[in-house]
């Protein structure tokens, strides 16, 4: 049995049939199957740009919204909070701010806030305070009171403690 390893013929035979069946193998298991890998991803695709399209139709703001921290603008508490109100539509006289000062600890620099919503349901509430995180990923939201308005079923008085990290 050894000698056959030894006997050039089995090498002139052997290279030429492999080199025949690779693009046999090539065009009867690895195409089809390529084939078939791209039509899922194309089908997927579609699913996909039709849930996108619903999306930008639903939430047309979400674009200004990708781009947001590549964004070298210094952060400011007034036009962020202003800014997200209008797009909750939460009228100004219904928001107050107090922002304190930006502050260093241990190399970090940090400013807190507080905002006070009056007389606003719980929808424009969730919608203020999610579209403000999303929009500033290094916003945190610390404590959030909610303080229900009597004898009004949905009116709520809400404080939020926010603190943002530069």
């Amino acid at each position: 049995m050894k000698d056959i390893y030894k006997n050039p013929i089995l090498y002139y035979i052997l290279t030429p049939v492999i080199v025949c069946l690779w693009p046999l193998l090539v065009l009867a298991v690895y195409l089809p199957a390529a084939e078939k890998n791209k039509e899922d991803q194309q089908a997927q695709y579609k699913k996909a740009e039709a849930i996108m399209v619903e999306i930008l139709t639903l939430d047309p703001d979400r674009r200004e919204y990708a781009d947001s921290n590549n964004v070298d603008i210094e952060f400011n508490f007034d036009k962020a909070v202003a800014k997200v109100a209008g797009t909750s539509k939460i009228p100004p006289s219904k928001w107050h701010l107090n922002a304190g000062t930006v502050q260093t600890s241990g190399g970090e620099k940090s400013q807190s806030a507080t905002v006070s919503l009056k007389q606003i349901d719980i929808v424009k509430f969730s919608e203020f305070l999610s579209t403000i995180q999303l929009r500033w990923a290094n916003l945190q939201c610390n404590r959030v009171k909610l303080t229900q308005k009597p004898g009004l079923p949905d009116m709520w008085d809400v404080d939020i403690e926010l603190k943002y990290y530069y």
